[in-house]
């Protein structure tokens, strides 16, 4: 189901660019100076797009980056609520909106094809689809002239333009959602969830600019648009700033822990290994974007109190060592995580993952399962390891492991492959 909702969205937007593309052809285009100007500006918003780097558990991008090109973004929607040109009305259409955004956006796009970092079908299809939408709701009811005659050209009109943003907004969420769930299988809930909490970031300062944009173009014509580009230049920038501080964060975690591996008290790639799939399983779990991050640093570092050991753990498999054993390591871990300067709930987690699974967080919940996993199964190694691997975890879901946890992970496995987890190599 999730896969045909993912083909269904390529499908719709394939057909309508399609449409839209041979229209605008057909017809010709309707004031090009006006449509030149936009497209030009939705060029440069793709030739000014960022790609992120992905998490551990597989994301391609934290939400609230559902549009990796916030300029051309917003000089799309503008160009799609766009009812007058200085003083004068316009007349280009829906379909003639689409072709427009669709072909500045490939052109936009040409210099990244070039270095192997092509938009995806997904956000394009995305940007199709909410393009057309934001267009369909405006531009009939403004060249019948009705929106006129109903809200004139005053504070009625924005209002009607930020609802209408608003529920484009909405549209693209729910679009975001069922493409991710269709591309890595999670939940489309969480998903969604993750998606609606972001909107009030990047998304509303795109639907922002994407109002102004239109409504200063109606009264001071296209010289209106470089100035308010700006703006949300100045915010991508900032936007951009903050994520290459996190990547250099995360990138610090794991060198940290891979400590333990190159000392030689884990095996190595298992930090790694069970950071995704922690990731993987609070995901199935219906963890927040945040939550998803505290976890993937936790599951990082869960091995770190190793360190303070004189004699190593045996292959650093500390899910056989008895419960005392295991509550020391931990309470080390937590230590020494709070010393290298991480947010307090990291080393929280790090510290309780020994705990009976009652009175843990859900984190360490997780964290707990899949370190036993890995440990259980040989990091994949071994046939047949990952289901009696799992078949041990379900033994002790009395006291050790949350059953939903557990019960998560196999599902996760399943989905995975022949019910084990790809081994990361060395290094």
């Amino acid at each position: 189901m999730r896969a045909l909702a993912g083909w269904a969205v390529r499908a719709a937007a394939g057909l309508l660019t399609a449409a839209a593309l041979g229209h605008t052809l057909w017809t010709g285009v309707v004031e090009p100076g006006t449509a030149l100007a936009f497209g030009t500006l939705v060029a440069l918003g793709e030739l000014a797009r960022r790609d992120h780097p992905a998490r551990a558990g597989g994301a391609t991008a934290p939400a609230g980056y559902g549009r990796p090109a916030p300029l051309g973004s917003a000089g799309a929607l503008a160009y799609a609520l766009l009812g007058h040109n200085a003083g004068h009305p316009t007349h280009h259409g829906v379909l003639q909106t689409v072709a427009v955004v669709v072909a500045a956006a490939l052109a936009g796009t040409v210099p990244h094809i070039a270095r192997g970092h092509g938009p995806a079908l997904d956000h394009v299809a995305r940007r199709v689809l909410t393009v057309a939408f934001a267009a369909a709701c405006f531009q009939p009811l403004y060249n019948s002239g009705r929106l006129g005659e109903r809200l004139g050209q005053g504070p009625y009109l924005v209002l009607f333009l930020l609802l209408l943003l608003g529920l484009t907004a909405l549209c693209d969420a729910a679009l975001a959602a069922a493409t991710a769930g269709a591309r890595t299988g999670w939940p489309y809930a969480p998903l969604l969830r993750d998606e609606l909490r972001a909107l009030p970031g990047a998304g509303s300062a795109i639907c922002a600019t994407g109002v102004v944009m239109a409504l200063g173009v109606a009264v001071a014509g296209l010289w209106a648009l470089p100035v308010f580009s700006v703006p949300l230049l100045l915010t991508q920038m900032s936007f951009h700033r903050i994520t290459a501080v996190r990547t250099t964060y995360r990138q610090t975690i794991t060198s940290l822990a891979r400590a333990t591996e190159i000392a030689g008290y884990t095996a190595p790639g298992h930090a790694r290994r069970v950071a995704a799939l922690s990731c993987a399983v609070g995901r199935e779990l219906g963890l927040s974007e945040r939550e998803l991050t505290v976890l993937e640093y936790a599951a990082l570092m869960h091995d770190i109190g190793q360190l303070s050991l004189v004699d190593p753990v045996p292959a650093g498999a500390t899910a056989s060592l008895p419960a005392a054993e295991a509550r020391r390591i931990a309470e080390l871990g937590g230590e020494v995580a709070r010393q290298t300067g991480v947010p307090a709930e990291v080393a929280v987690i790090v510290e309780r993952q020994a705990d009976p699974y009652r009175e843990q967080p859900v984190a360490a919940r997780i964290v707990r399962a899949v370190n036993a996993y890995d440990d259980l199964a040989g990091g994949g190694r071994h046939p047949g390891g990952s289901l009696a691997a799992l078949e041990q975890l379900r033994l002790g879901t009395g006291r050790d492991y949350q059953p939903e946890v557990v019960e998560s992970l196999a599902r996760v496995l399943a989905r995975g492959g022949r019910g084990r987890v790809v081994p990361v190599p060395p290094g």
